[in-house]
């Protein structure tokens, strides 16, 4: 469908349509409502390109994702509320993974829609901040903050204390983490440095056994708890870095005949929907995602309009959902000593 098309239907001139769909005066009251009911009649919808190159505006927004998992699924939510009554329409771009090169995705698929598809983009978990780029950025959950470009994340520091402390509470004193490296996301590093710090105000010092080091899903989270649950000396709680990972852990566990919580405690991060889906249902750590979309999209309508940001750098707090996925440590646990080390008798 052409605006000729309109056009001829309606009995005008692709001039008088043009006008029409910009909202340009010089047309009649009658001869507006007309072209506009053949419009909605034909389904007429203006190519995005040929609007910015008209208007060098497109009124859509784009949400820019690695891949399209629990946690950008959440986050997706938040930014669709957020986006009603703007003024704006919102486009999804995902390479779904494609390709071994994670870092700098947000550069190559900033570089794919700027200028002719979106007036401005939100980056979820970007590796590198582009302040650089032609199009306004707010950045979700940051490699690293600052460097001029706005950004909302959670107190993942905070959060990962709270985990780290309730697990402590129960008697635990041998509690494995699975995070990311901590070079991938400012909250990956965030989340060990607070489960670091709960065990040391407790006095025990982390043990670098005990430390695993995956990803944020549950393929590579398998291998990593499978070494920390057999260990000679395994954990008997583990705090893992997100859902999927606690997720994948508690699967680790049933396999190697263990049972949650009888013999081993499990606490995840981010309460995404399957957190309270397992059996048992997940401890988690609860980030507001959805508010986290919303907050993005509000920072990034303000950039569009030109106005200032009075926080450009946005913090959400945590908090701890106490389901049935942790206990008090086991009869087996016992022997473990207040600084972590397991005695053997």
């Amino acid at each position: 469908m052409t605006i000729r098309d309109v056009a001829a239907k309606a009995g005008v001139s692709v001039a008088t349509v043009s006008k029409v769909l910009n909202d340009r005066h010089g047309v009649a009251a009658s001869t507006v409502e007309r072209v506009r009911a053949v419009i909605d009649e034909l389904g007429y919808e203006s190519s995005l390109v040929a609007r910015s190159l008209r208007n060098h505006r497109t009124n859509v927004i784009g949400i820019l994702v690695w891949d399209i998992e629990p946690f950008s699924a959440e986050l997706l939510k938040g930014a669709a509320r957020a986006i009603k009554g703007t003024g704006y329409e919102l486009v999804v771009y995902s390479a779904g993974r494609e390709g071994t090169d994670q870092v700098g995705w947000e550069r190559r698929y900033l570089s794919r829609l700027s200028g002719t598809l979106i007036d401005g983009a939100v980056m979820v978990t970007p590796t590198v901040l582009t302040p650089e780029s032609s199009a306004p950025v707010v950045a979700v959950d940051p490699r690293v903050g600052g460097a001029g470009v706005p950004t909302v994340d959670s107190d993942n520091f905070r959060g990962a204390q709270l985990a780290t402390e309730h697990l402590l509470s129960l008697g635990h004193r041998r509690i494995g983490f699975l995070g990311r490296p901590p070079r991938d996301l400012e909250s990956a590093r965030r989340r060990e440095e607070g489960y670091r710090s709960a065990l040391e105000a407790a006095g025990i010092t982390p043990d670098p056994d005990l430390i695993g080091v995956a990803g944020y899903d549950e393929e590579t989270t398998r291998d990593a708890a499978r070494r920390l649950l057999e260990l000679p000396q395994p954990p008997t709680a583990i705090f893992a870095a997100n859902d999927l990972s606690a997720i994948a852990t508690m699967d680790v566990a049933v396999t190697l005949g263990m049972r949650v919580p009888a013999d081993l405690s499990i606490v995840g991060f981010d309460n995404v929907p399957e957190s309270r889906m397992t059996q048992p249902a997940l401890t988690t750590v609860d980030q507001p995602i959805q508010l986290m979309g919303q907050r993005a999209i509000e920072m990034l309508v303000e950039v569009l309009a030109g106005r200032e940001l009075a926080e450009p750098h946005v913090r959400l707090p945590t908090r701890l959902l106490v389901r049935d996925s942790c206990a008090a440590p086991s009869t087996r646990a016992d022997q473990v000593t207040p600084d972590g080390r397991l005695e053997t008798r």
